[in-house]
């Protein structure tokens, strides 16, 4: 299968492996964080973790959307959820994410509220046009790669003069988490990690491109690769980082060149500014409120702003207190470091957001962190 097979071949993995284990200086300590939670999942499910040499370190950050929501926020659909005139509908993932309390939307239906999950946005809109008796409100996670949609249903809901339809809008974006981490003042609580260069989401950047990393090369003077999901991608982008940083350049490479572009999804940019705006902030799980780090809904489009018709006020989170949620997410703790992973937080009875996404660090460890899994192809 062109585009797939070639980036699974167990001889190009093998060899990349062999290229990073040459070029990789024994004398010097290699820190690479993967800002993305499908890089996260991609590097255990094809055991490349465990295959890079000890002195290459992957360090696993917040890029998933599930994982970062706040409790506050997922209150905030539940107590929507309990009101008999909505419909909730929310993507799969959301639906057992805990919120204050260790309630979730799963258990909002199992006491008798309206939650529907849903495959997209549209799915959503379908359910508004088939109950025009009710309220449907789609409950919006994600960073830059789902937000066109939601801002494509917004436009239809409108064209089409549906007046039962409203998003919860929790969209964010990339670069301001990236550069929360690097400067934040947090990591003083928390401690700090030693970042030398990041591998780049690769779905995002189909949407924004490789221009707006171009800050923390200049700026922070790390390196960016942006980097594929496939096995040999990923090797690729690690051997990328390392021969920057054998070099003393930062620079930004694009390795994700099937499907990014330097200026990437112009038309889907547009479509974004037209229907959004920047929040001056939002709080992310494990990471605080980060200025300019997400999106509302445009005045132009208050009518669909859930925010709006239900009069909600701004959420207040609680997180668990033994869920070290956070400073895994900064990269500073792995997932095995937490004293309730594995035993009071599982993928059955989690307590925290990275246990619960398939695309979040705890799940991943404890899915595939202790096994070698062989699954690249030729």
């Amino acid at each position: 299968m062109k585009y797939v097979s070639e980036f699974r071949d167990k001889d190009r993995f093998n060899k990349l492996l062999q290229q990073i284990e040459q070029e990789a200086d024994p004398s010097r300590d290699y820190h690479f964080m993967e800002f993305c939670g499908g890089h996260t999942h991609a590097i255990f499910r094809y055991g490349i973790a465990q295959r890079l040499p000890k002195h290459v370190e992957m360090v696993h950050g917040p890029g998933c959307p599930v994982c970062v929501m706040p409790s506050g926020r997922i209150d905030q659909a539940i107590a929507l959820a309990h009101d008999p005139r909505v419909i909730l509908c929310s993507y799969g993932d959301m639906l057992r994410v805990p919120g204050s309390g260790r309630n979730s939307l799963l258990k909002a239906k199992g006491e008798g509220a309206d939650v529907r999950m849903v495959y997209s946005v549209m799915d959503a809109l379908a359910i508004a046009e088939q109950n025009p008796e009710r309220e449907v409100v789609f409950f919006a996670i994600g960073f830059e790669t789902t937000t066109p949609p939601t801002a494509l249903a917004i436009k239809t809901a409108q064209q089409r003069e549906l007046k039962n339809f409203s998003v919860l809008c929790n969209h964010l974006l990339t670069p301001p988490a990236i550069r929360h981490i690097l400067e934040s003042p947090e990591v003083r609580e928390l401690g700090t990690v030693s970042i030398d260069g990041f591998l780049g989401p690769s779905h995002v950047s189909t949407i924004i491109g490789c221009q707006p990393y171009q800050y923390f090369v200049e700026e922070y003077q790390k390196p960016v690769v942006v980097t594929g999901f496939e096995p040999v991608d990923l090797l690729q982008g690690i051997l990328m980082l390392i021969r920057q940083h054998n070099q003393g350049i930062f620079e930004v490479e694009n390795q994700y060149r099937r499907g990014v572009t330097e200026l990437g999804n112009v038309k889907a940019q547009m479509l974004m500014a037209e229907c959004f705006e920047m929040r001056t902030r939002f709080n992310w799980r494990g990471l605080g409120d980060i200025p300019y780090s997400a999106l509302r809904i445009r005045s132009e489009f208050a009518e669909f702003d859930a925010e709006l018709r239900f009069s909600l006020e701004e959420p207040v989170s609680r997180e668990h207190k033994a869920c070290q949620c956070g400073a895994i997410l900064r990269g500073v703790k792995k997932p095995k470091d937490c004293k309730i992973f594995g035993k009071a937080c599982t993928p059955e009875t989690p307590v925290g957001p990275c246990m619960v996404s398939s695309e979040g660090a705890c799940s991943a460890y404890y899915h595939f962190g202790p096994i070698e899994v062989q699954v690249v192809e030729k």
